[in-house]
C-alpha cells in the first residue's frame, strides 16, 4: 500500500501546471494591457495635460521679497531689524485636500482650533501669485523638527526661511518708530501688485507707515526646479531684490528708554524735540504695545484684551491725545497780549483769587482758591503771572484781548493744525473760535469762552506733540520748526548719506513782539523753575519739586487741566472722583535756557498738579540729557575734537 501511494500522477501534475501557467500569462498581459493604456493616455491622449503638469512641476518662477530697510537712530542703535525665522507654508497646487492637511498640521504641532482657523483665513486671503502661502510665521525648534519627521503625510507643506521684522526694544519704541502689520486685501489696492507680490507685511504704524516706500525695497525673481512636495531642488535662474533702504532717526533710544522710567507706569506721554532742528529726540506713549507681536502673530483672545483695554495701549498719545492744556498755554496768552498792545511787562493787576465779568455773577477762581481761603498772589505782573501761574491775571488779560488775536496767534504757535513734518496721522488739537463755535454748538460765542480760554481751558485742545511745538518755539525766542522723525537716509552704498531735507524754521508773532520780549518770557519761565526761598507767594509754582538742586538753568511751566467741571463754590476733591475724571498734569520746558539743545512737553493722565507730579518727569528726562550732553562733549574732547556741538 505504501508503495502504491509513492507513485506520482504524471498526468495531473501537468494539467495543474498548465492551469496556473495559463493564470499567470493571462495576469502579465492584462497587467502589460493595463500599462499599455496608461502609456497611450499619459503619451497620447492627455499629453499636452500632463505635459505642462509636468513642467509646473519640475519649473517654477518664484517672486523674492526684498530685506526691508533697517531702521537706527541718531547714534547708530538699531531700532527695527530684519531676523531669519522658519515659517509653515502650504504649496496649494500640491494638496489634494487643504482642510485634511490643516488638520494633519494641526495633529502635529497640537495647534488650538483657534490657531488652525487662522491658517485657513490666511489661505483664503492669499493671491494666486503666490508661489506658497506661509500660514505660521514662526515656528520652534521642536516644531520645525515634528514637520520634519512626518513630512511623508504632510505632503505640499515645506517649512521656509523668511525674513520677519524684530524690533529690539519692544514697547519702548513702538509708538515712535511703528510696526508692520500683515498684508490686507485693502492694502494690496493701494500698492503696486508686482512689487508686493511677495511681500507678507507693510508698515502701518509711525515711521514703518510714512516710510513704506523707502523701506520696502524692490521685488526679486527667481526660476527653480521643484519636487512633488513643491521643495526647490535647484536654482536655475535669479534675479536678486533690492533691499530697501536703512533710515536714521533723530531719535535717542537712550533717551527714550529714560522717558519710560521717569513716566513710572503712570498713562502719559512726553514728547522731547531738538529745538534747533525739530528732531524729536523722544516720543513715548504709556501704557504701549510689543510690536512683535504683530510680527508672529497672537491669538484673538490676546488682540481682544489689548484693543479693548480701557488704558488704551495702542492709541499714541503723543501725537493723537488731545487735552485741554491749563496753565502751559499762559505764556501763549501773555505774548499775544504784548504783542498786540493790551498789556506792557510792568502792568500790574490786583489778584486777590477771583475774578468777573462787568455784569455777571459768575466767579473765576484761582487755582490756590479753597473755602476757607480766596488765594490770590496779590500785586502782579506778566512775569510773576507766569512764575506763579495767576490765573486772574490772565482771565482779565484774556477779557480784553478781541478772540481773533489771541486765535491767530496762538495758530502761529502750530495749535490747531498738525505741522509734523513726516508724522501725518498726528492730531490737529482744537483751536475754538466763534466760527468754529457756531457751527459746531450753534452758539455765540461768549466772554466767558475767552476768559476759559486765557488759562487753557474751555474747548481748548491740544497734543503733547504740540505743546512740544511750543515749548521749542519759546525757546527758540520765537522761531518755530517742523517736528521730525527722520534725520537721513542710507542708499546702501558707500557713499555719504542722503540727509533729509534741511529744517526750516518760521517767524511767530508780529514784529511789535521783539528779541527783548521773547527774552523776558524765558527769564519768567526761568523763575517758574529756579525762583526760591522767598516765601511762599514768592517762590516759582516748580521750584520746590525740580528746583532745589538742579545743576543747569532749566525753563519751564506748569499746567493742570481739569477735565470735569466743578460747580461754583464746590472744592476739587480728588478722592471723590473716578480715576479717568481727576486732572491731567502738564510741564513743558526746555534746557539750558540760554542755549537750549531739548524742549519737551510731558502729560500725565488724570495725574493731578503740573508741579508736582509733571515737572519731577520733565526733571527726569533733561536730566538724562545733560548727562548724556557731557559725555558727548568729553568723549569728543578725549578724542581731541573741538567741536562739542550735538549732531543736527
Amino acid at each position: 500500500m505504501a508503495f502504491e501511494r509513492s507513485i506520482k500522477d504524471q498526468n495531473r501534475e501537468v494539467e495543474l501546471f498548465v492551469g496556473r501557467a495559463t493564470t499567470l500569462f493571462v495576469m502579465v498581459v492584462l497587467l502589460m494591457g493595463v500599462l499599455a493604456l496608461r502609456l497611450l493616455e499619459l503619451q497620447f491622449w492627455n499629453y499636452d495635460t500632463y505635459a505642462s503638469r509636468s513642467d509646473e512641476n519640475r519649473m517654477r518662477v518664484q517672486t523674492l521679497a526684498p530685506a526691508r530697510g533697517m531702521i537706527f537712530d541718531r547714534n547708530g542703535r538699531l531700532l527695527a531689524d530684519n531676523q531669519n525665522a522658519s515659517s509653515l507654508a502650504l504649496v496649494v497646487d500640491e494638496i489634494t485636500d487643504v482642510q485634511t492637511t490643516l488638520d494633519a498640521v494641526a495633529r502635529v504641532l497640537a495647534l488650538s482650533e483657534a490657531q488652525e482657523e487662522e491658517m485657513s483665513a490666511r489661505l483664503k486671503s492669499s493671491r494666486a501669485s503666490d508661489a506658497y502661502v506661509v500660514v505660521i510665521d514662526s515656528l520652534s525648534e521642536s516644531e520645525v523638527s515634528r514637520i520634519a519627521v512626518n513630512r511623508h503625510v504632510l505632503r505640499g507643506v515645506l517649512v521656509v526661511n523668511q525674513l520677519v521684522r524684530f524690533y529690539p526694544y519692544g514697547e519702548i519704541g513702538a509708538h515712535a518708530v511703528g510696526s508692520v502689520r500683515r498684508l490686507t486685501q485693502d492694502d494690496l489696492l493701494r500698492v503696486d501688485p508686482v512689487q508686493y507680490s511677495a511681500t507678507k507685511f507693510i508698515g502701518k504704524r509711525g515711521v514703518e507707515a510714512f516710510y513704506e516706500e523707502q523701506l520696502h525695497g524692490a521685488v526679486g525673481y527667481q526660476k527653480a526646479e521643484t519636487d512633488a512636495f513643491g521643495r526647490v531642488r535647484r536654482t536655475l535662474d535669479e534675479q536678486s531684490p533690492s533691499a530697501g533702504e536703512d533710515i536714521r532717526l533723530h531719535l535717542d533710544i537712550e533717551l527714550q528708554k529714560a522717558s519710560v522710567e521717569a513716566l513710572s507706569g503712570r498713562r502719559g506721554a512726553i514728547v522731547a524735540l531738538d529745538p534747533r532742528s525739530g528732531g524729536v529726540l523722544a516720543m513715548v506713549s504709556q501704557p504701549a504695545y510689543d510690536p512683535n507681536i504683530f510680527v508672529t502673530g497672537m491669538s484673538e483672545a490676546a488682540f481682544a484684551s489689548l484693543s479693548s483695554s480701557q488704558y488704551l495701549p495702542l492709541f499714541n498719545r503723543a501725537t493723537n491725545g488731545q487735552y485741554a492744556p491749563g496753565s502751559t498755554f499762559k505764556p501763549i496768552v501773555g505774548l499775544a497780549g504784548i504783542a498786540h498792545g493790551r498789556i506792557t511787562w510792568e502792568d500790574v493787576i490786583e489778584d486777590r483769587g477771583a475774578f468777573q465779568l462787568p455784569g455777571q455773577e459768575r466767579v473765576y477762581r484761582d487755582w490756590s482758591w479753597t473755602t476757607d481761603n480766596s488765594g490770590g498772589q496779590g500785586a502782579v505782573d506778566l512775569r510773576r503771572a507766569i512764575y506763579r501761574s495767576s490765573n486772574v491775571y490772565f482771565y482779565d488779560l484774556a477779557s480784553r484781548l478781541p478772540i481773533r488775536n489771541l486765535v491767530d496767534f496762538a495758530g502761529e504757535f502750530g495749535l490747531g493744525r498738525n505741522l509734523a513734518h513726516d508724522i501725518p496721522s498726528a492730531g490737529e488739537g482744537l483751536l475754538p473760535d466763534p466760527v468754529w463755535k457756531q457751527g459746531a454748538k450753534g452758539l455765540p460765542w461768549y466772554p466767558g469762552d475767552s476768559v476759559n480760554m486765557g488759562i487753557g481751558q474751555g474747548d481748548l485742545l491740544a497734543t503733547p506733540l504740540q505743546m512740544a511745538v511750543v515749548a521749542a518755539t519759546l525757546a527758540n525766542r520765537g522761531d518755530r520748526v517742523s517736528p521730525r522723525m527722520l534725520h537721513s537716509v542710507y542708499d546702501g552704498s558707500d557713499s555719504a548719506p542722503v540727509t533729509a531735507m534741511p529744517p526750516k524754521s518760521t517767524r511767530v508773532g508780529p514784529e511789535q513782539l521783539g528779541a527783548d520780549d521773547w527774552e523776558k518770557m524765558v527769564e519768567s519761565m526761568k523763575d517758574v523753575v529756579h525762583r526760591g526761598n522767598k516765601g511762599f507767594r514768592g517762590n516759582g509754582t516748580a521750584w520746590a519739586y525740580i528746583g532745589r538742586d538742579i545743576e543747569y538753568r532749566m525753563a519751564g511751566k506748569s499746567g493742570t487741566a481739569q477735565v470735569v467741571e466743578i460747580s461754583q463754590g464746590e472744592v476739587y476733591d480728588e478722592e471723590a472722583l473716578s480715576e479717568f475724571d481727576r486732572k491731567h498734569a502738564w510741564f513743558i520746558a526746555f534746557a539750558p535756557a540760554d542755549n537750549p539743545t531739548i524742549a519737551l512737553a510731558v502729560l500725565v493722565e488724570n495725574g493731578g498738579g503740573g508741579s508736582s507730579v509733571a515737572a519731577p518727569v520733565a526733571r527726569a528726562v533733561i536730566d538724562a540729557h545733560m548727562k548724556q550732553q557731557r559725555l558727548m562733549s568729553q568723549r569728543k574732547q578725549d578724542n581731541g575734537q573741538l567741536d562739542v556741538a550735538v549732531l543736527q
